[in-house]
């Protein structure tokens, strides 16, 4: 571990330096080294430390040579079993994040809103996306085509103080009075004025540790995990899950749970069932919301011991580079050199359900696929970098307004609707399916294919048009400079025609669209408009004509 760990921080790329009319290509240490050497390895040493002493959370148990998630935000079970067999699996993805599985309550003003998923009721697993039965079905046969689920799990708090009446599986609750007897829970089972220092009982200060983990988020009852019989009741809960077949788990609000009571948490956890497939001994899969951007006492590292913390700079500094408060250019440097935490415990993505409604964190420099084609850019350059567990984004139709963020998925009088696919493998019916986008879709293929190949290569122009290799099995080239990239590139690859990914595809032996020829130096004339829709050029050893 600690050799894999140090590793990833001392990859480097050498590049040559030269001038040619008004552009001029810069050297780039791939890693600038933001830590001294001290630093790093006292980092490696604790988080090795940290998986001897607890399980290896961050390490998911997906198929081989499958490497990306893709979260589909409110699906019903039904149609994410069908998405599985039909798309997901033969299209290579590793796993799929659901929504929260658990009884949740009914918000009826505003109508059904997406985050009353976030306000559980009871562990009974039953909600607008399927009932049990249907649930089980699902991770049966996801896992039978080799795609693992992941569970959006909502273990710090129950519902809204001022809710009260029945569940999505009929369980009665009254919030005020925190009782929720399905469970059971009680008001002794969660933080009260005794533990919470704010008069309003809220979280007022987001950066103190005590508020943050002992306050109520936005008025939801906010249960104390540091009460045993609290984590058993959480425990029994996911290890439910696990029997299932799950692979593991997204934690909503870590960061507002204590980290020694979400390391006991997860090392109360079930090994993977084996039945489903996992070999003996495979720990779950966790990934911890924490919503960091800068400099606070608490840190994402804090949790590294229970899996990986979601590292939402990573997408804020795409979206920077993207919308031009960055360059392309500086992308060179994400991941470890920006300050973002030890790829083998981060969760990279572009956008999530909650940021893209401009929740969470990032703001306006989060790109979405309401920015279609700027998010093709970001989730190509993504998939193409060496950088954390990627997840990608699968949402529905919603205006982007502020107004509409709280909308919840289509639905016909509450009941969700089916997502249609249409002839041309694009969704309908409310769903836009992000992941079926082909420069998306195949960008999964390529990441797949290099595995770990390094970074070789990079190329800027000292702005917004870059390109690299990963190792001699892949090459990409973006272009966000409004005007165009016509140059020779070296793109590693043996010589030979190659088919844009992102564009195109071989047919009875000819590539339908773009394509590049490679020389026996590796290089190849790469030509992206700057007043195309398609910014990007991908191709890979498997894309040879």
């Amino acid at each position: 571990m600690v050799k894999s760990v140090y590793k990833s921080w001392n990859r480097r790329c050498r590049l040559v330096v030269r001038e040619k009319g008004s552009h001029i290509e810069h050297v780039r240490d791939l890693h600038s080294k933001p830590f001294n050497q001290i630093t790093r390895v006292l980092v490696a040493l604790s988080v090795y430390l940290l998986s001897l002493a607890h399980g290896q959370y961050n390490m998911p148990s997906f198929a081989t040579n499958r490497t990306t998630m893709v979260h589909l935000f409110e699906w019903k079970w039904t149609d994410i079993a069908a998405e599985c067999e039909r798309f997901l699996g033969p299209a290579g993805y590793a796993g799929v994040q659901v929504s929260p599985v658990n009884e949740n309550a009914v918000i009826l003003d505003p109508y059904r809103p997406w985050w009353e998923r976030y306000q559980p009721v009871s562990y009974l697993l039953q909600t607008r996306s399927g009932t049990e039965a249907q649930f089980g079905d699902m991770v049966r046969r996801c896992n039978n085509v080799g795609v693992r689920i992941i569970v959006d799990c909502v273990i710090n708090h129950m519902t809204h103080r001022t809710t009260a009446g029945l569940g999505t599986a009929g369980s009665s609750f009254n919030s005020a009075n925190k009782q929720y007897p399905t469970v059971p829970y009680g008001p002794q089972d969660f933080h009260n004025a005794e533990h919470c220092p704010t008069a309003s009982g809220d979280i007022e200060n987001h950066q103190d540790p005590v508020e943050s983990r002992n306050c109520e988020l936005g008025g939801l009852r906010d249960l104390n995990q540091g009460i045993s019989s609290v984590r058993e009741k959480i425990t029994a809960f996911m290890n439910y899950l696990i029997d299932f077949g799950v692979a593991g788990f997204r934690i909503d609000a870590a960061k507002q749970i204590w980290p020694q009571d979400m390391q006991s948490i997860a090392d109360g956890l079930k090994d993977l069932a084996w039945q489903h497939g996992f070999p003996p001994g495979s720990r779950p899969f966790i990934f911890q919301e924490i919503i960091i951007l800068g400099e606070e006492p608490m840190a994402g590292s804090d949790y590294f011991g229970s899996g990986r913390a979601t590292e939402f700079k990573y997408g804020l500094y795409l979206g920077e580079a993207l919308f031009g408060r960055r360059q392309l250019k500086d992308l060179a440097n994400i991941g470890e050199p920006a300050g973002m935490y030890p790829s083998d415990y981060a969760m990279s993505f572009v956008d999530n359900h909650d940021n893209q409604r401009g929740h969470g964190a990032g703001g306006t420099n989060i790109v979405s696929h309401l920015q279609p084609k700027l998010y093709k850019i970001a989730n190509a350059f993504m998939l193409a970098w060496p950088y954390g567990q990627a997840k990608v984004m699968s949402s529905y139709v919603w205006s982007g307004d502020d107004a509409d963020s709280w909308v919840g998925p289509p639905n016909t009088d509450g009941a969700t609707d089916d997502v249609v696919i249409t002839p041309e493998e694009t969704c309908t019916n409310g769903w836009v399916c992000e992941h079926r986008w082909r420069q998306i879709k195949t960008m999964v293929a390529f990441r797949n294919l290099v595995g770990n190949a390094p970074v070789q290569n990079w190329w800027d122009n000292g702005n917004n048009q870059i390109s690299f290799c990963r190792g001699n099995l892949g090459f990409i080239a973006l272009n966000n400079e409004g005007s165009d990239l016509d140059r020779d590139l070296q793109t590693c690859l043996p010589a030979g025609d190659y088919c844009d990914i992102t564009t195109a595809e071989i047919v009875n032996g000819a590539c339908t669209g773009r394509k590049i020829t490679v020389g026996g130096d590796g290089l190849a004339r790469v030509f992206i408009s700057g007043g195309d829709e398609e910014l990007v050029f991908a191709t890979h050893v498997n894309a040879k004509v």
